[in-house]
């Protein structure tokens, strides 16, 4: 069965009574139907936060057969269930992007999925559709104030880098002329759009602690400068309450449930080669409020979006994981050592020999967090014996343990030993989690010390546009906010095309944009933009719906 097909198969219980089973009572959710629910922020309490321990799920460097990050993720959590420990999972919420585009539904996948899927995957509880509008709102807002004569601020066009959004790959709209059609159409200037999932509004929805910090988040917009050289903020528009306001919904993360009828809590989207990768830090807390274990995941590799939720996430919620675990597969493995898609379900130990390199890197990075790691192997049916004595092998040279999971077909029941190695890592745990920079350094050290210590570059070098992007950060004061670097996820380097453990590059940073509201600066490296393309053949050619309102092919 597809996964679509096995999600419907199943009778999910009413989200009140997986409300219930967390102790919540149906007064204090807001409920979207039977199934789902908006959270109230007042269930945070810091004190259970402390007792509670935090599973980040992470992988090597995805390929596009895919490593199977939030089904491992789902899947664990279900089997901390199974041995009596009460898991929550807390995931982030779909793209339309990738939904429609190549990478299909974030829902997990097999047995091991968060339902309604369909719901979940289109347009949920219109979190995004909030998320595009505060945005909007905001650029609106500028040109208007642009085009004033009695209350201009003084903001010259050609500085403001705030770019309206849409939750579509659309590469047409990435750069564009606006205010075309005579005087009273607008200040002509280039703008264009970047995806929803990319934008600082869905940065500050995921870094705030509560609506007054979402608020003032949104009020240090930097959006531009004036004539005069100075910084022009959202505050300075009075955009910032308007805002909040059409985010006073979306603020609050979403509770929906497991096959297996546990409790799911997904708030935030945002992609980890374009921004933080992680979900809210509310919702973060909210299930580590509410449960014994909470397993969440980031975004793309451990390079990426593991690195930003320690780097980021972690030092601004005061929050330390317990475990981390790295999902790997022998197919994505054969991948990194050069054997094309066409082929990787023919055995390959020798491919995998040296694709395996490319998670021996990430083990090492894992490490240097100072907090300890299991290895998920997430099977396939093609996998054989001697390939996987390769991971297994390699893995216990590192001194890292190694789990075999079958969760996609068997659900909890096939990460049943995942979730005992979890809870011995945990229970025993001697984790010192320290990130890899320092805030009181220079941008340029924090950039050499990810680029040199996580992605294993010989050195950083910056485009002359990215040295005065440097500068300007100075002049602001703004030298110590933490970096969350944009990079292909594909590899280790700015260029996708190296596989494996890529060594000897050097990481070439092209522009570096300043998000103050969100709290961190972003370098952009190589070919990085912040607006996808569709490929050749969307996933929306597959998906259809019929006259009752099923829905298939969504994944």
């Amino acid at each position: 069965m597809t996964d679509i097909e096995i999600a419907n198969s199943i009778t999910p219980k009413p989200i009140v009574e997986i409300g219930n089973e967390l102790g919540i009572p149906a007064t204090n959710l807001e409920q979207y139907g039977s199934l789902k629910a908006k959270l109230p922020l007042s269930l945070i309490d810091e004190q259970k936060i402390k007792n509670c321990k935090l599973v980040l799920v992470s992988a090597i460097s995805p390929t596009p057969t895919g490593e199977g990050k939030t089904t491992t993720s789902i899947g664990l959590s279900e089997g901390l269930n199974k041995i009596g420990k009460r898991s929550t999972v807390v995931l982030r919420e779909p793209s339309l992007g990738p939904v429609f585009g190549m990478k299909g539904g974030a829902t997990g996948g097999g047995y091991s999925q968060v339902v309604p899927m369909e719901d979940i995957n289109l347009h949920f509880t219109g979190d995004f559709s909030a998320i595009e509008k505060a945005n909007n709102l905001l650029a609106a807002l500028i040109d208007n104030n642009i085009q004033s004569k009695k209350f201009s601020l003084n903001i010259d066009p050609r500085t403001v880098q705030w770019k309206r959004v849409m939750d579509m790959n659309d590469r047409s709209l990435r750069d564009m002329v606006i205010g075309l059609g005579g005087v009273g159409m607008g200040i002509p200037r280039e703008a264009g759009f970047d995806i929803t999932a990319a934008s600082e509004i869905m940065a500050i929805l995921c870094m705030s602690k509560d609506l007054s910090d979402l608020k003032k988040r949104m009020g240090n917009i930097l959006v531009g400068f004036t004539f005069d050289k100075g910084p022009v903020y959202a505050r300075d528009l009075k955009a910032h309450g308007a805002m909040a306001a059409l985010l006073k919904d979306a603020i609050k993360p979403n509770l929906v449930q497991t096959l297996e009828g546990n409790p799911a809590i997904i708030h935030g989207g945002p992609f980890a080669n374009i921004a933080q990768g992680t979900n809210s830090i509310i919702a973060t807390k909210l299930g580590m409020s509410l449960s014994e274990y909470v397993v969440t995941e980031a975004g793309f590799g451990f390079d990426l979006g593991a690195e930003k939720f320690l780097d980021i996430k972690c030092r601004t919620a005061g929050l330390s994981p317990d475990a981390i675990v790295l999902v790997a597969t022998v197919r994505a493995l054969k991948y990194h050592g050069g054997v094309p898609v066409k082929d990787l379900s023919n055995p390959n130990s020798a491919a995998v020999s040296l694709g395996v390199e490319n998670l021996e890197k990430h083990i090492e990075n894992a490490k240097k967090f100072g907090v300890k790691a299991v290895v998920a192997v997430n099977q396939f049916a093609s996998d054989t014996k001697e390939e996987l004595d390769i991971v297994y092998e390699r893995c216990k040279a590192l001194g890292v343990d190694v789990c075999h999971c079958n969760h996609w077909a068997d659900g909890g029941n096939g990460a049943i030993d995942l979730a005992k190695r979890v809870v011995e890592v945990c229970e025993k745990s001697s984790s010192t989690f320290n990130p890899v920079y320092r805030l009181d350094q220079s941008p340029e050290e924090k950039i050499e010390a990810v680029a040199k210590t996580i992605y294993g570059a010989i050195g950083v070098s910056y485009t002359s546009e990215a040295k005065y992007d440097l500068r300007r950060i100075d002049s602001l004061g703004l030298n110590a906010l933490p970096i969350c670097i944009a990079k292909t996820q594909s590899s280790f380097s700015d260029d996708p095309t190296k596989l494996g453990r890529a060594d000897g590059f050097e990481l070439t940073v092209r522009k570096v944009e300043i998000a103050v509201g969100a709290g961190f600066i972003i370098p952009i490296t190589g070919k990085m933009m912040r607006m996808p393309g569709l490929p050749s053949i969307p996933a929306a050619e597959k998906i259809d719906i019929d006259d009752q309102g099923n829905i298939t092919g969504l994944f």
